[in-house]
Order: structure tokens, then sequence, then C-alpha cells
């Protein structure tokens, strides 16, 4: 079982249609606070096991990091804790930055 990678570009065209997507980002919170996008939900990748009851196993879940590394991690575990729709976002906010908002800062 396999996650789906999702380009940056297809994830702001999903936003851009209002699609009823959760943005999780699973970055640390200093990472969080210097660059993210807007409207994400911030559970660093070490609190996700704790934490999955604030996640709804039936919703589209977009998983962020730096990269891609850790938020391949996060989705995996979704994946194996029984949540079906779950994707991660090829390059992480680097690539957000990089090919959709150069507002957000790169590091």
């Amino acid at each position: 079982m396999s996650v789906k990678q999702v380009s940056a570009i297809e994830l702001k065209q999903r936003i851009e249609k209002n699609d009823p997507l959760v943005l999780l980002d699973v970055r640390e919170p200093y990472e969080y606070e210097y660059a993210r996008i807007e409207g994400s939900l911030l559970i660093p990748l070490n609190q996700i096991p704790q934490r999955l009851a604030e996640l709804d196993p039936q919703q589209e879940i977009m998983v962020i990091c730096h990269h891609g590394m850790r938020s391949q991690q996060a989705a995996q575990f979704l994946m194996h804790s029984g949540f079906t729709h779950v994707y991660n976002l090829n390059g992480g906010i680097d690539a957000w930055s990089s090919y959709c908002d150069a507002s957000v800062r790169r590091y």
C-alpha cells in the first residue's frame, strides 16, 4: 500500500478549487513558525501516534514537511492506522515555496 505523491502545483490547484483537504504539517514548531501553508494543522511527526484522534480517518489528508521525507513516514503511519485518503506533498514546503508561493520562506 503506497502513499500517493502530489506535486506542489497539484496541491495549489486543489486548494484553489476549495477541495475539502486537511493540510497536516509534521515539521517541528520552529519550522512551522518560519514557513507554512496557511490553514495547515501542525502535529510534529513524533506526536502523530498520540494525537491520531485529532484527525478524521475519512477525510483527505495532505501531509507536509520540509522536503517530503518526514511527511512520507507520517503518511505511511496514517495508512497503516486505517486512514485511506492520505497524500504526501512531493518536495515538501520547499517545493511549495519554489513553485507556488514565493512569499513562503525557504530554509
